[in-house]
């Protein structure tokens, strides 16, 4: 037997066992060996390792649920079929995610919520299966609006989020657990009246996704959404990058989708938001530009009909297909 599948399978072999001492070595060498050697991915997986990391997720030790967790991303980045094949794996993850704020060590927490943002970014069989998962989702969004959450964990959070929504349903489980009042208290400026740059971006760009539903009209008019987002268009907003104003046009365009003349009129009362997607038009990117260029037809137009809106816009899931990496963009 080769002498790197005979290791990994000893060191597999070793989470099982009742002593801490002997399974955190393990999941050192496991973790190490995962990040450094690509090839050996396959092996560790294919060792039964899966199922056995997602059990170290409920261990009090916050060095071994950062390891496994840890070595449990290093895997997904290879080999996503072993990962996905464990129902097990998921209540581990959400076990872990639910408590970020208590006993979960925050580096286990980031890797869990990166995994889920590595599954979900390719598989997509398994954006339906996160969807019908309310307390995984429960889980993102409080990571969202935890205020001590740490910058990584709410991108990663965000990605997470970002990936889900891409499967139409999903954006009203989402909204149902909360994301909308979360992720517009992303976009608010702090107390120094600024905007946390990164952020912004990630979260906007969810926004847009979860607008893209008829649920998504009461849930934004609960939080002034459509303000928020005319604002981010207008002049006075120079905290608010390229990137971030598209994602803003991208979900004032399936609001409108969802909620017809209404919505058309409000916006286009908003002077600033129609120089705003001008800008954007002008700027953006070829898909920002065309979205922009839909959008001010759309206002300048007058509305009509919501067929006449539907047939103006592009497929929401027109960018998901084109996009291995899953990150958040500005296209819906």
């Amino acid at each position: 037997m080769d002498t790197k599948l005979l290791t990994i399978r000893t060191l597999v072999s070793a989470l099982s066992s009742s002593s801490d001492q002997t399974r955190l070595a393990a999941l050192r060498h496991l973790r190490r060996t995962s990040n450094e050697d690509p090839a050996a991915r396959t092996l560790i997986a294919g060792a039964g390792a899966v199922p056995l990391l997602a059990d170290a997720l409920y261990s009090p030790s916050h060095s071994i649920q950062d390891h496994a967790a840890a070595t449990l991303l290093n895997l997904s980045i290879s080999d996503r079929g072993p990962l996905v094949a464990v129902p097990a794996l998921l209540d581990a993850l959400a076990h872990l995610l639910s408590r970020h704020a208590t006993s979960s060590a925050a580096s286990a927490v980031q890797a869990a919520a990166a995994t889920l943002h590595s599954l979900l970014a390719v598989v997509v069989e398994f954006r339906v299966i996160i969807g019908t998962k309310p307390d995984i989702l429960k889980s993102l969004v409080s990571i969202i609006k935890y205020p001590d959450s740490p910058t990584r964990s709410v991108k990663d959070a965000l990605k997470a989020c970002f990936a889900v929504a891409l499967h139409p349903p999903s954006r009203i489980t989402l909204i149902q657990v909360g994301a909308v009042p979360a992720l517009f208290a992303l976009v608010a400026k702090d107390k120094s009246g600024k905007r946390r740059v990164g952020i912004i971006e990630d979260a906007t760009a969810v926004i847009a996704q979860v607008a893209g539903c008829e649920e998504s009209e009461e849930a934004f008019r609960n939080v002034s959404g459509v303000s928020v987002l005319t604002m981010m268009l207008g002049s006075e907003s120079g905290s608010c990058g390229l990137r971030t104003k598209e994602n803003a046009v991208a979900a004032l365009l399936n609001l409108v989708r969802y909620g017809g003349e209404r919505l058309v009129g409000e916006i286009r009362d908003k002077v600033g938001a129609l120089d705003g997607i001008a800008y954007v038009q002008d700027h953006g990117s070829p898909k920002g530009k065309s979205k922009a260029v839909a959008f001010l037809k759309l206002l300048l137009d007058g509305g009509g009909s919501s067929g006449e809106i539907v047939q103006d816009l592009y497929p929401l899931e027109s960018h998901s297909s084109s996009s291995s990496s899953g990150d958040p963009q500005v296209y819906v």
